[in-house]
């Protein structure tokens, strides 16, 4: 040091860190508000009861949409599942094309006599019926099953006013409704009949002629129905685009796809896919000449979701046409085992794409659980359909719980009349309470601390919050992963074929099996 030169040292004074992972002034408020026993399951039964629940996928419509919106106990009655129980115990000389031919009244009387008059009405939609109308306040009517009484009710009801009690009843924030471009009646709704669409702007070429909406559009959310696309239908796609003015063209889909999304506004654009879906190298024109589902998706869908950030919902595992008898109610269609294999392509191919999907088959869902794990860019959700059991919902929602946490939409509705959203909120609200009882009970015997805000967070996140979070999350940017490169002599993934298939290769001789047969 020089002489003569001071130097002042600073020393910082250091605190030492806490061990202690909570600060210890805090821990007894957190155990001081934790509930435990019966004070723990009131809390999950009352926050399952009273959250507003997002109803994700429906086929509802707003009243404005006049006859598209089912709604009364005409309706009710004649829905596909009660007419397919119906015709389980009718007489054999009442047949389809006698019933079809009546008016919905009688169809609804037939219904009424052989499953509610007749016979005690145990199934799962018999039940739903009793709910709805126990909870709509026509429990006297219900007690001296006086059909006619009830229908008189239903008529006295402005359809505007009854939505609004029916979605008090079922305590719904929003429902988001299936809108489809290429059914003439459902687009005619919202854009004239002769309204075109032009190629540069991707727009309809006449404001005009685009219908004013007047409903609640905050009730009542959209979603852009494709099929066509995942069913690789060039021929219904190009008669709509020819309709709308439009080359038939794969840039005339994509406009088409931009002008409708202007449209609607929807939440996502969404597709139930075919029994023979397939995405990848298994994939063939439906017709010689059509592009393939999987052209159309990688060179229409993919491009447009991009663009206009929009994920992509799949309904996997209907079986179309099952027993066309029945297909005038729409209750032909069945059931079947999907191959999950193209939308795991899907999320790999498509990391910037979100995706949702529910499955119809019990035997897919382990496998989805799985998947929903791995990719980040899938979110799945609801009990579909047939699965829209109490049995059903049980398992599934347990299973999810127990592998995703609260990171899925615990249900959906799928209703298509307005007032099944009473009888399906209700009984799924009860089964899921009951899951997460047992739950919640399994936090509390290992000692974790569980406060009401604490279920409230999580009850909500289940019936709704998940999927909001889900569609405001960004999307990973990077690149997608190049094609994993197999093994000389190992078998080569198989995308897009059946369950079947799938199967029978790990028992066939060669390179694509094990040989052990």
């Amino acid at each position: 040091c020089t002489p003569g030169l001071k130097i002042l040292v600073f020393i910082p004074f250091l605190f030492a860190p806490s061990l202690s992972p909570m600060d210890s002034t805090k821990r007894p408020r957190i155990e001081a508000a934790a509930l435990h026993g019966d004070a723990l399951e009131q809390a999950v039964r009352e926050a399952v009861a009273t959250t507003p629940a997002i109803d994700v996928h429906t086929h509802l419509f707003p009243g404005q949409h006049g006859d598209l919106l089912l709604w009364g106990i005409d309706e009710v009655l004649t829905y596909h599942y009660l007419v397919s129980e119906l015709f389980m115990v009718a007489p054999a000389d009442l047949t389809h094309e006698a019933f079809f031919a009546l008016p919905k009244s009688g169809q609804a009387d037939l219904v009424w006599k052989y499953l509610f008059v007749e016979r005690s009405p145990l199934s799962e939609a018999q039940l739903g019926v009793l709910t709805c109308l126990k909870k709509l306040g026509l429990g006297s009517f219900m007690l001296s099953k006086d059909l006619v009484a009830i229908r008189q009710w239903f008529a006295e009801q402005d359809p505007l006013k009854h939505t609004s009690k029916v979605f008090e009843l079922a305590n719904l924030k929003y429902v988001i409704m299936t809108n489809i471009p290429f059914d003439e009646k459902e687009a005619a709704c919202w854009v004239k009949p002769d309204a075109k669409i032009e190629l540069a702007s991707s727009s309809f070429a006449e404001s005009d002629k685009i219908f004013v909406q007047s409903f609640c559009a905050t009730r009542f959310r959209t979603a852009l129905r494709i099929d066509p696309l995942l069913k690789g239908d060039w021929g219904t796609i190009s008669a709509c685009l020819e309709a709308r003015g439009l080359p038939e063209t794969l840039d005339g889909a994509k406009a088409f796809l931009r002008a409708w999304a202007k449209v609607y506004q929807p939440e996502y654009m969404m597709a139930s896919t075919p029994a023979d879906f397939a995405y990848g190298e298994a994939d063939a024109p439906r017709q010689p000449g059509w592009p393939s589902a999987t052209k159309l998706i990688d060179e229409v869908m993919v491009p447009v979701a991009e663009e206009l950030g929009l994920p992509l919902a799949l309904k996997l595992g209907a079986k179309r046409g099952m027993n066309p008898a029945l297909n005038p109610c729409g209750g032909g269609d069945g059931v079947m085992i999907s191959d999950v294999g193209p939308l795991e392509e899907l999320c790999r191919r498509c990391p910037r794409v979100k995706f949702l999907a529910t499955f119809l088959s019990r035997v897919n869902q382990h496998e989805v659980c799985v998947l929903a794990q791995k990719f980040r860019n899938l979110h799945i959700y609801g009990c579909w359909w047939y699965l829209n059991n109490p049995s059903m919902i049980d398992e599934i929602t347990k299973m999810r719980v127990e592998m995703l946490g609260t990171a899925f939409t615990a249900q959906h509705s799928d209703a298509r009349v307005l007032d099944q959203l009473v009888y399906k909120w209700d009984h799924s609200r009860r089964v899921i309470a009951e899951v997460l009882v047992k739950q919640y009970s399994l936090l509390d015997s290992r000692g974790w601390p569980v406060t009401e805000a604490d279920v409230k967070r999580d009850v909500g996140r289940l019936l709704g919050g998940s999927y909001e979070e889900f569609m405001a999350k960004g999307v990973d940017l990077t690149p997608p992963p190049p094609p994993v490169l197999q093994a000389q002599g190992q078998a080569r993934p198989r995308v897009g074929r059946s369950f079947c298939q799938n199967f029978a290769r790990f028992c066939a001789p060669g390179a694509d099996g094990c040989g052990c047969c």
